[in-house]
């Protein structure tokens, strides 16, 4: 599937998951933890249900961080974390070379922190030339303030800023896209709160079992 307009399709865009790690989580405070985590595991379960390619890192895994949550894990359980040791994930070549392989110059980013390893890998991504958008509900920050003033580094640097729910949207686009229909809706109805709630309600009041 190709388009014309400036929308991701699931043939032209890749995921990131940067050091999705409990360790890391403990920090936050500009997002529910919890929160946090259902809309990154919302994110993985998105990309496996469109078959974007997925490169996810993860540093520090043993001897502060942990490993990536393991519920983000159980979404993609074919992924293996590369272990860096930089913060920059884009400065690390295993991961740079990792992201280049897949051929896809649309790069989505989700991850921790949004003030150091989301910002500098987006930063570096876009300045050679990669069209990126990060999915800022499935970033964390320390406060909230640097949360917002690391977006608004990333906006003003032309990256994109999206939401879980949206990116899921665009890339379904039609709901009678009978492939990815029944992944998309389970994600939906899963992870959307009220509109989830009311996807649910609205099939069982057409289809009542």
């Amino acid at each position: 599937m190709t388009s014309p307009l400036p929308l991701v399709t699931p043939a032209d865009c890749m995921l990131l998951l940067v050091d999705l790690q409990a360790g890391l989580a403990f920090g936050v405070s500009s997002i529910d933890r919890q929160v946090l985590r259902d809309n990154a595991v919302a994110v993985a379960r998105t990309a496996n249900v469109f078959k974007l390619p997925v490169v996810a890192s993860t540093s520090a895994s043993k001897v502060y961080s942990g490993p990536m949550m393991p519920q983000i894990q159980a979404a993609i359980p074919d992924v293996l974390p590369i272990e860096r040791r930089n913060m920059n994930a884009w400065e690390d070549e295993a991961v740079r070379s990792a992201i280049i392989a897949t051929g896809r110059k649309r790069l989505l980013i989700a991850g921790l922190l949004t003030e150091a390893c989301v910002s500098f890998c987006a930063l570096s991504a876009k300045a050679e030339g990669f069209e990126v958008s990060v999915i800022a509900d499935a970033c964390g920050g320390l406060t909230d303030a640097s949360h917002q003033l690391a977006l608004r580094r990333m906006e003003a640097a032309g990256v994109t800023m999206t939401s879980w729910i949206q990116v899921l949207l665009e890339l379904q686009r039609d709901w009678t896209r009978h492939e990815t229909y029944d992944g998309a809706r389970a994600i939906v109805e899963a992870h959307a709160g009220g509109y989830g709630i009311g996807l649910a309600y609205a099939r069982d009041m057409i289809h009542p079992s």
